[in-house]
């Protein structure tokens, strides 16, 4: 008896999404140089064919893993009141993907990590960076009423937004004492205040 469509999609997403992580988890544990699609199929339970059937490299399987948390972003942003000002929308989903028990901060550090050491990860991270970066600002133009493609709006508050957590995460992970969540609230509040 076949599984019914959805149910079938969904056991395809979960194995896609288990294979990506036992990527990122290895590459964190061993560098990616040394990991092998074996390796990470055996860590995900399943056979190397199954890995081959769903990724064509184990480079495009980590990237797939940082993806995933910028589309969880852009989901927490969808659902963030409609009145809300975006960029407390955005400092807030921030601060729930930092907090998150199911994301860990050290873990996502390593991963953005394992990607700027590789050479061959980098070049890919820029077709995803673009993608995601679309993504975003469609979420951030349809919230605030904007058009990306005649309004500087949307696009500037993409960038402004993401150089705020981009610095309270580099300074974190420098040895700040300060918490990411801290570090992302003052970065956000000094934005607000604006540059003398």
């Amino acid at each position: 008896m076949s599984l019914q469509p959805g149910l079938r999609d969904r056991k395809k997403a979960a194995t896609r999404a288990a294979l990506a992580e036992a990527a990122a988890e290895l590459a964190r544990e061993y560098g990616l140089h040394d990991v092998t699609a074996d390796a990470i199929a055996a860590r995900a339970g399943v056979s190397t064919r199954t890995f081959h059937n769903y990724f064509t490299s184990k480079e495009e399987a980590v990237l797939v893993h940082l993806e995933g948390l910028i589309e969880v972003w852009i989901g927490l942003l969808r659902r963030r009141p409609a009145d809300e000002h975006i960029m407390l929308s955005l400092q807030e989903c921030a601060i729930g993907l930092v907090t998150d028990p199911h994301w860990s901060f050290d873990e996502i550090g390593a991963c953005v990590t394992v990607v700027e050491e590789s050479s061959a990860l980098l070049a890919r991270s820029i077709e995803v960076e673009k993608r995601s970066a679309r993504l975003l600002v469609d979420v951030i133009a349809e919230r605030t009423g904007t058009d990306p493609a005649t309004e500087l709006y949307p696009n500037l508050v993409h960038h402004t937004a993401l150089g705020a957590i981009k610095a309270a995460i580099e300074m974190h992970l420098a040895g700040a004492e300060q918490s990411p969540e801290t570090l992302i609230r003052d970065a956000f509040a000094q934005l607000r205040l604006g540059f003398p």
